[in-house]
């Protein structure tokens, strides 16, 4: 439900900074009456998204902790440590993968997420490469889509995103697939970290649409000043 408010509010603020034909055709001449429309628009919305109740606390389940500053940038959401490897987890939902207008499999119809994408990194001290596996989790299970070898996070570079990447999972051995899922189960990789990667999922779309009225608010209102 809190997403889904979330989701109405931008689309909303959307369809007011788009004047019709004749507000188009009336205010042409004059530049800061739309700014000042977005502006007003922006102003609304910000307010009432401000004033919605955030979901309940949920933490992570241990050993996995949250990573300092993870909400307002990009990049490992948890982090834990597994007999000297550092496991790392981002997360996101499948309206990242799908074109515009096919996000209706990301929630069940009232805005709750229910599939996740995971990027899980086990890195190994003095080692340059990460073993980086990419997962869909769901409230009640997860799976492999892909597992590559490649450089750690920090020093991803275009080259080596395009070295080959292994053979696509479900074309590998049975015994080996479930070898994959029995390595990333033994570091706490499963189901049990949904209900913590839902919450803070509800929580980073809400201040990223929080940071969006504001920045966009205040590149209106710099244009409109030197105006």
């Amino acid at each position: 439900m809190w997403r889904r408010c979330l989701s109405s509010a931008a689309a909303r603020v959307a369809r007011q900074c788009s004047p019709d034909a004749r507000t188009l055709s009336s205010s042409a001449s004059s530049a800061a009456a739309v700014d000042s429309l977005i502006l007003r628009s922006l102003k609304e919305h910000y307010l009432e998204v401000s004033k919605m109740s955030p979901p309940p606390k949920v933490n992570p389940p241990p050993p996995y902790t949250i990573v300092k500053g993870s909400l307002d940038r990009d990049g490992p959401a948890l982090r834990r440590e597994y007999n000297g490897e550092e496991i790392t987890i981002s997360v996101m939902r499948l309206a990242n993968f799908l074109p515009g207008g096919a996000e209706g499999d990301d929630d069940d119809g009232n805005g709750a997420i229910n599939q996740l994408f995971l990027h899980v990194d086990v890195s190994k001290p003095g080692r340059e490469d990460a073993l980086h596996f990419l997962c869909g989790l769901y409230p009640d299970a997860v799976g492999i889509h892909s597992v590559c070898l490649r450089p750690k996070t920090d020093s991803l570079s275009l080259s080596s995103l395009n070295k080959y990447q292994g053979r696509i999972f479900q074309e590998l051995d049975q015994k080996l697939r479930d070898s994959f899922h029995a390595f990333i189960e033994a570091r706490g990789v499963n189901e049990s970290l949904f209900r913590f990667l839902q919450a803070w999922l509800y929580v980073k779309d809400h201040r990223n649409l929080m940071g969006w009225f504001k920045t966009v608010g205040t590149f209106i209102n710099h244009q409109q000043n030197k105006s």
